[in-house]
């Protein structure tokens, strides 16, 4: 008898390096058109940059013209449901960089928007670990980390800056995070390298979306758990999106998924070193020493020539 194939763990996920402007319409007429690529190719989730609908004051030119956030927030408003609308339409989760409006006396929030492929508005992700900038001039901080599940597979978020605060991945990697998707607005490429790092460090797939302005230094892409690049746009100022299967049954991520991951959970709980340090705590005063000062041990000394 033929076995009943078995059914696929892959989703299919989809980053788009859009171009990212001040004109929520263009945005969001760019954001839908890039929904509707991502569901002829087969994905399941587009993700996208920061800010990449209501627009984000990266430089010179866009910081002057929010200043004081003389925004059209009803025009922001309006697109977001027509971004859901577009969502519920075709089937496909999107997630999208925004600025959240928190009335007039306060500050907006820097925000990722997750809608669901029913057109339902899901969750908001407020940027937490802001930039001086960010925090002197533009946003109120969010306080709350946040993870979503589609199709057994479980989501984080996180924006720009906060690659720089491990701290962070290491969180949603207790969570139980599969994937962390990363919208940004940075031409720096220290950030490529630090999803990559990301990915390695933890164990799962970093998305990284970034404006498509700024492809030449940081073009999207994927960042599998052994931290290699499993696809990313091309160096092109135009909007683009990459599709990519993520399968935690690959035999390529085996290792990193189902041997480092679990083991690195098991070594910062601790347990497995009581009794190695019951040993070295029963160890003679000389021995102790010895190990504190662990150049002794190596023989090195000045004008040596060591293996």
């Amino acid at each position: 008898m033929t076995p009943a194939p078995q059914a696929s763990t892959a989703f299919r996920l989809a980053i788009s390096q859009s171009e990212v402007t001040l004109d929520v319409r263009q945005n969001g007429a760019t954001i839908r058109a890039l929904m509707a690529e991502a569901k002829r190719l087969g994905a399941k989730l587009l993700h996208l940059p920061e800010g990449s609908l209501s627009g984000y004051p990266g430089d010179p030119a866009s910081k002057s013209a929010l200043a004081g956030w003389p925004v059209d927030w009803e025009a922001l408003a309006e697109e977001i449901e027509l971004v859901a609308r577009d969502a519920g339409e075709i089937g496909v989760w999107v997630v999208f960089g925004a600025n959240h409006y928190n009335g007039p006396d306060r500050r907006p929030n820097n925000s990722l928007y997750v809608v669901d492929g029913s057109g339902k508005m899901r969750a908001r992700y407020d940027k937490r670990l802001l930039s001086f900038t960010e925090i002197t001039d533009w946003y109120a901080a969010g306080q709350s980390a946040l993870t979503f599940e589609v199709d057994g597979y479980r989501f984080g978020c996180a924006l720009c800056i906060e690659l720089q605060y491990s701290e962070l991945f290491l969180a949603c990697e207790q969570l139980g995070v599969d994937i962390m998707l990363v919208s940004s607005y940075s031409d720096d490429p220290a950030f490529a390298l630090l999803a990559a790092g990301h990915a390695a460090l933890n164990s799962y797939w970093v998305s990284l979306a970034a404006p498509a302005q700024y492809s030449h230094a940081v073009p999207s892409g994927l960042a599998d758990p052994n931290g290699d690049w499993a696809a990313r746009c091309p160096h092109v100022a135009s909007s683009e999106l990459v599709v990519v299967d993520i399968d935690r049954n690959n035999p390529n991520i085996d290792i990193a998924v189902n041997k480092r991951r679990p083991w690195r959970r098991v070594a910062r709980q601790g347990d497995i070193y009581v009794d190695e340090r019951r040993d070295t705590g029963s160890r003679s005063e000389s021995e102790s020493a010895e190990l504190s000062h662990p150049t002794r041990s190596l023989n090195c000394q000045p004008g040596g020539a060591h293996g």
